[in-house]
């Protein structure tokens, strides 16, 4: 269950919380209404949402076991707009690994997929950043599918990365992405990507981010 934002965001500077405990910094994007928050939500509470106020930005921490190992996933649900802001080039630079996800039926949001993943590489252009691509409201694909599951392949194949059909409803495939992007960011610090001196900056700016959203639910 949601542990709430405790104090184990805190002012640490390391990968661990309070509890010693591996803490991933996770970061979802996609337009408005793609339902992030319905995703989010269903993963950290079990609970579907059908409306989620798209100018808003929350701040969600989750303990969790993913493959025998306790963790702490702190997932930063984003606004659902593309424009780049000083905000947005903050946790772009924070962040261990992002979701991109569209809706199945918005063939925009699928479009401006590729923005948001444009967007990672402007910040990080030097890295390989763990990313899956999710293509969410999969339960309504028998009446208003507008995307296929061929086009979300084909793009997931262009960025080099995982992609899930979701459905925040049914909590279809919820776990799996999140899950999936944490086994990613291991495997980028096993191959010695993750450089941690060079980070520690980013940590004390992501746990800042935290805090302040904790504190308010931030307007954009």
């Amino acid at each position: 269950m949601m542990s709430g934002l405790g104090g184990s965001s805190g002012g640490q500077v390391s990968n661990t919380g309070n509890s010693g405990l591996r803490r991933y910094r996770i970061v979802v994007l996609g337009d408005g209404g793609v339902g992030k928050s319905a995703l989010t939500l269903q993963y950290v509470q079990h609970n579907f949402i059908d409306y989620h106020d798209p100018t808003i930005e929350d701040a969600y921490q989750q303990r969790t076991v993913i493959d025998s190992e306790p963790c702490l996933l702190d997932i930063l649900d984003t606004a659902g707009q593309v424009e780049f802001t000083a905000m947005r080039e903050q946790y772009m630079r924070c962040g261990e690994g992002f979701i991109i996800c569209y809706s199945i039926t918005d063939r925009h949001s699928f479009n401006e997929a590729v923005e948001y993943r444009n967007l990672i590489a402007k910040v990080r252009a030097s890295e390989e950043v763990p990313v899956i691509l999710v293509a969410n409201k999969v339960d309504l694909e028998q009446t208003q599918r507008l995307v296929e599951r061929e086009e979300g392949l084909s793009l997931a194949h262009k960025f080099n990365c995982s992609f899930y059909e979701t459905s925040a409803a049914h909590r279809r495939h919820v776990d799996d992405v999140f899950h999936t992007l944490v086994r990613e960011i291991r495997k980028r610090d096993e191959e010695g990507e993750f450089k941690e001196n060079e980070t520690s900056r980013w940590k004390k700016v992501w746990n800042n981010i935290f805090k302040t959203i904790k504190r308010g639910r931030r307007k954009v």
